[in-house]
């Protein structure tokens, strides 16, 4: 049976035990999960001395509803834009089968990194709905862009034959984002919390950090 995560299965299987409590041990093993249909990333960045002639630093969080980003996942590029050719400065979420980029949204605002000890903050969310897979930055608020996300401007939706995302593991998030140039002017990129929401409308929070650079 495919789980989310160690720490969400853990948090299903909790809310599960009210309704079992009577029930024999074996059934409550065998109490199928919720299905998993939002999935919400808290990311912080902060930057160390920028430099704007240079386009520096360049960083992309990825998000996927599976365990692999060898099929649909997303990404999001913040102070450069990779599609269709590179930009400097600015923010674009890309929609991506394997290694083949089939959308891409920018935000309307392309000004580029250039204050010192800056905070970024977004929520990268993806949802199900009616047959359709949507990916979406919200809650975003920086120096150089202001607050961002959650106008439409950096949304992406696919029709899907997805039922749940009760295979999204946060270390695949993790492990496919980071700084990709001029580190040394980055100080963190964390991911500070995973919020996942059930059909059955419960919502299970990870606020255990994940340091994505710099790596320990």
């Amino acid at each position: 049976m495919p789980v989310a995560f160690s720490a969400v299965v853990s948090w299903m299987r909790s809310s599960l035990l009210g309704l079992v409590l009577a029930a024999p041990l074996v059934a409550m093993a065998e109490t199928p999960l919720p299905s998993v249909v939002r999935v919400e990333e808290d990311w912080e960045l902060v930057v160390g001395a920028p430099d704007h002639y240079t386009d520096a630093p360049q960083v992309t969080c990825a998000i996927s509803p599976l365990g692999t980003i060898e099929s649909i996942h997303a990404t999001f590029d913040l102070n450069h834009q990779s599609q269709p050719e590179f930009t400097a400065g600015g923010l674009q979420l890309q929609l991506w089968e394997g290694e083949v980029a089939i959308d891409y949204r920018g935000y309307p605002n392309p000004a580029v990194l250039r204050q010192d000890d800056e905070t970024v903050c977004w929520t990268q969310r993806m949802e199900l709905s009616g047959g359709q897979l949507q990916f979406e930055i919200v809650n975003g608020n920086s120096v150089t862009w202001g607050q961002f996300g959650g106008q439409g401007y950096l949304k992406s939706v696919t029709p899907t034959n997805l039922e749940n995302f009760n295979g999204y593991r946060p270390s695949v998030s993790v492990d496919n984002s980071g700084v990709g140039y001029a580190g040394n002017r980055v100080r963190s990129l964390t991911l500070k919390a995973v919020r996942v929401y059930t059909d059955t409308g419960d919502v299970f929070t990870d606020s255990a950090i994940k340091t994505v650079y710099p790596k320990n």
